[in-house]
């Protein structure tokens, strides 16, 4: 790899670092033994919803931040994978971006270990796994993913949507999380789901937190391949910050 291919790795690992302990931590804030949260919000349903637009928040700044400038901020292997398969990353981009994806993620949850103690133990530093149902947990899994990746591939193919790209996550988290949390958790996230498992040693029907957003993903995939949407052309694998790209490897180049 090129050198400024290693600093958009650098730059994609710190920023899943980074969602993991900014978003987490409003997991263990907000639902954590102690919680100062839990009594001005005691619905537990509202509290999702406010942990979801705060995990989406923290998405959205660093999406906006030096770092998603450099890497575009792809936080998660469903998305990398999503544009991978748009034709818009080398093979060397999609596996780089998983491995730096995936390690930032452990460190982020380490971190929170370190910052959080015995109330981010209480949530288990946020560990995923599946509700009483494992197969709602796996379609839960899968729509979440679905209607992230639609929404980003959306958002970024279209010219006036572009520049509000981030500023939808958020919005869809709020939502997602406060209704679909208890089926799974709410990951739509390979790496967000891996750190903490690999930090706590819980691993819980794990698989499915693969599987499930890599389905939705290649749901949302076939829908834009789909004669409705396939006039949609995304033409960098970023989500803000779309007229640089000083790695060279992020708008479409040969797959080498």
């Amino acid at each position: 790899m090129k050198q400024n291919e290693w600093k958009a790795l650098a730059a994609e690992c710190v920023g899943t670092a980074l969602l993991l302990f900014g978003g987490l931590s409003a997991v263990i804030y907000d639902f954590g033994t102690g919680s100062p949260v839990a009594d001005w919000l005691p619905d537990p349903v509202w509290r999702r919803v406010l942990t979801g637009f705060l995990f989406g928040s923290t998405g959205c700044l660093i999406t906006l931040s030096p770092l998603g400038r450099i890497s575009g901020a792809h936080l998660n292997p469903a998305v990398t994978l999503a544009f991978f398969c748009r034709r818009l990353m080398p093979w060397r981009g999609l596996l780089g971006y998983v491995l730096a994806q995936l390690l930032g993620a452990v460190v982020g949850a380490w971190v929170l270990t370190v910052v959080w103690g015995a109330m981010g133990a209480s949530q288990r530093e946020g560990v995923t796994v599946p509700g009483d149902n494992i197969v709602a947990a796996f379609a839960g899994e899968v729509l979440s993913t679905f209607l992230l990746v639609c929404t980003i591939l959306l958002f970024t193919a279209h010219d006036r949507l572009k520049p509000y790209t981030p500023y939808t996550i958020p919005i869809l988290f709020a939502g997602l999380v406060g209704l679909e949390a208890p089926l799974s958790g709410c990951s739509a996230n390979p790496a967000r789901s891996f750190g903490p498992a690999l930090v706590t040693g819980i691993w819980t029907d794990h698989w499915l937190y693969w599987l499930a957003p890599f389905t939705g993903t290649g749901l949302a995939l076939l829908l834009f391949a789909s004669p409705i949407l396939n006039w949609l052309r995304n033409d960098v694998a970023k989500l803000y910050h779309f007229a640089h790209d000083e790695t060279g490897f992020l708008r479409g180049q040969a797959r080498v």
